[in-house]
């Protein structure tokens, strides 16, 4: 009965002889048991599907390393997982003949959270049971769901192919501690028995387990087996009864879900099964589920989450997509089964073709493998366009949660670029919302428009004060708003949509085409012209701060604006990059003046304080993009005396 990923934490070893110890569970798990005690999980009923999937996950794991070492079978090689439950000792017992666990591993996989991160994981519990209960999912820490009905919890276990002698029972209340000591266990695997508390007596009842397991676990491909009961009638006017037997029967389908045919599977149950799968306790948004046959045979059943996880923007984790080979897992999270830009998505591929013994490295390889990989990047990219066509309040929750993500894909998958460039969302100059698609922008673009238009900014409400936008607002002209850390790069895989070039606002001298008539462009030419002298000034005024300055028409209010040179990087990103830690190039960005403001007229006829204006122009247009002055009190220096 383990969990994979558990953190290990460092103990003292264990002397010869020694066969009883108390240790104290990690402070997070101590932290964690006061929120399960308190009924953290709103439905209680939870714990046992929880308990049951990790039987199943232990029977797993033995099946796979019996492909290698079929003696860790011994003399049971029909894996099972059973229920029993004693009314008048108030216990209830899940077992399996899976795995099982050696001491030391018993002392780490059930005194630690069950993955890294554990600090962040306690960070970000809020007190709310909702929210709390969706992140405890997250991290998978199922077993501990058995003390909400329990008030103490005993494991019995022994790992396969040891000896009987080393057996281990795991025992705790779920307080401060745990203890831990040797026992002789003939059987190899794990018995979990939990002591019920005296509101939990509805979980001693065949009646009440079938129903949990028939909603939650029926999905489980092992048998899961049950006492069988009988009905005896009554004797002498006594009413009849159910009454237990010596045989055990079968409670659940015990076949894949994914292996059985749609029509056979409701939703219900394939909502259930994602649950199980991603220790989410949130139905998804949708899914798909296929048979795949071809010069490829393989089942996919594959889930786009409803939230995401707190992980998401971690680009080394793997996508969770378990790898079965003809019904036999062989791993979790195999990175190989789909693009990293999609590693949000859950579910199960199930494959006909590999070989049991296949590796991590033989999955790179592979070309059953990369032709898996493309059929479900397709059905997933499939599932997303559903959405977006047939339900707009899906797929704004599903963009709001993975659109960031979604657009890595550009710069990652060339093959379905145009299929990820249509289902891009954006705010946009004339609305706030992110609900602009770049097909809708260019159905509404200007007669003698050319491209589309776009800036990208620390925040939205930066892009949308950005000086500029003033000329384009002036003309009614729309541009996306783009504010996600990733646009600016992804934006660098796109440049066209539909045969229409995509053009940022701030990069590059501002060419508006057909939209800028012959009066507009010869009054340019000239006040650039007329401005040369004053430019130079500024110039040489700036220049270890300016690549270059010029007049522009961009611009209506302000006086000043940063560009940077067309196809160069912009500021915003060489920030970023700065931030994380990140090699970034110096920019040195084009300073563009509106020659017709009266600051900078104001600059012409400066003559003492002219280099002074210029830096204040500079900074201060700096400061309208996002950025901070390279010396903060000399800028404030600066204004101030010309305040004064």
């Amino acid at each position: 009965m383990t969990q994979p990923g558990l953190e290990t934490r460092a103990l003292a070893p264990i002397s010869a002889g020694m066969t009883s110890q108390t240790h104290s569970f990690q402070a997070e798990v101590a932290q964690l048991l006061k929120l399960v005690t308190h009924s953290l999980y709103s439905n209680p009923d939870i714990f046992l599907r929880e308990l049951i999937s990790n039987a199943s996950d232990a029977c797993d794991k033995l099946r796979f390393e019996s492909l290698h070492d079929a003696a860790l079978l011994e003399d049971a090689p029909e894996l099972q997982v059973r229920l029993d439950f004693d009314k008048d000792a108030r216990t209830l017992s899940i077992t399996d003949n899976g795995i099982g666990l050696a001491r030391q591993e018993a002392i780490d996989n059930l005194g630690t959270i069950a993955k890294s991160g554990t600090r962040e994981f306690m960070s970000r519990l809020t007190g709310d049971q909702k929210n709390d209960a969706q992140l405890i999912g997250q991290f998978g820490v199922g077993f501990y769901s058995g003390f909400i009905v329990a008030d103490r919890i005993t494991v019995e276990s022994r790992r396969a192919g040891l000896p009987a002698e080393q057996g281990v029972r795991w025992s705790s209340q779920g307080s401060g501690d745990f203890e831990v000591e040797d026992i002789t266990r003939t059987e190899r695997g794990t018995r979990v028995t939990l002591h019920l508390k005296e509101d939990a007596g509805d979980y001693l009842g065949a009646w009440k387990l079938k129903g949990i397991i028939s909603k939650y676990s029926d999905h489980i491909s092992l048998p899961i087996l049950m006492p069988k009961e009988e009905w005896k009638e009554g004797e002498n006017d006594q009413p009849g009864q159910m009454v237990r037997t010596d045989e055990w029967e079968t409670v659940n389908k015990a076949s894949a879900l994914w292996s059985r045919a749609k029509k056979d599977i409701s939703q219900e149950e394939y909502d259930e099964f994602y649950k199980q799968l991603s220790y989410d306790q949130t139905a998804p948004l949708a899914h798909t589920h296929n048979r795949v046959e071809g010069a490829t045979e393989y089942t996919q059943l594959l889930y786009i989450p409803a939230k995401a996880p707190m992980d998401l923007y971690n680009r080394e984790k793997a996508p969770g997509v378990k790898l079965y080979v003809k019904r036999v897992f062989i791993m979790d999270e195999a990175e190989a089964l789909l693009p990293v830009y999609l590693r949000f998505v859950k579910g199960v591929v199930d494959s006909s073709d590999l070989p049991l013994n296949v590796s991590r490295e033989i999955l790179q390889e592979s070309r059953a493998v990369k032709a898996i990989r493309e059929g479900n990047t397709r059905r997933v990219l499939s599932m997303i366009e559903e959405l977006a066509t047939n339900d707009a309040e899906k797929f704004k929750a599903f963009y709001a949660e993975f659109g960031a993500v979604l657009k890595e894909g550009l710069g990652e998958d060339f093959a379905n670029r145009e299929r990820l460039a249509k289902l891009l969302r954006f705010a946009s100059s004339t609305t706030d919302t992110v609900s602009v698609a770049l097909a809708d922008y260019k159905a509404r673009m200007k007669e003698g428009q050319e491209a589309i238009y776009y800036i990208t900014a620390d925040t939205q409400a930066a892009a949308k004060n950005s000086p500029q936008l003033e000329i384009f607002r002036k003309k009614g002209i729309e541009v996306l708003l783009m504010s996600d850390r990733v646009d600016e790069w992804a934006l660098s895989f796109l440049n066209e949509f539909d045969g229409t070039p995509l053009q940022s606002v701030a990069k590059g001298a501002i060419d508006l085409g057909k939209l800028q008539d012959e009066e507009e462009k010869k009054a340019a030419e000239q006040a650039q012209e007329q401005f040369k002298p004053v430019l130079e000034r500024i110039k040489e005024a700036l220049k270890d701060k300016a690549a270059d300055v010029r007049a522009t028409t961009r611009l209506v209010d302000s006086p000043a604006c940063l560009v940077v040179q067309d196809g160069g990087m912009s500021m915003q990103l060489a920030r970023m990059l700065k931030a994380a830690g990140q090699a970034a190039p110096s920019v040195k960005p084009i300073l563009e003046i509106n020659a017709e403001h009266a600051l900078v007229k104001k600059l012409e006829a400066a003559d003492a304080h002219f280099d002074d204006y210029a830096h204040i122009l500079f900074d201060q247009a700096l400061l309208a993009e996002g950025g901070l002055p390279e010396d903060p009190a000399a800028y404030v220096r600066r204004v101030n005396a010309l305040l004064a």
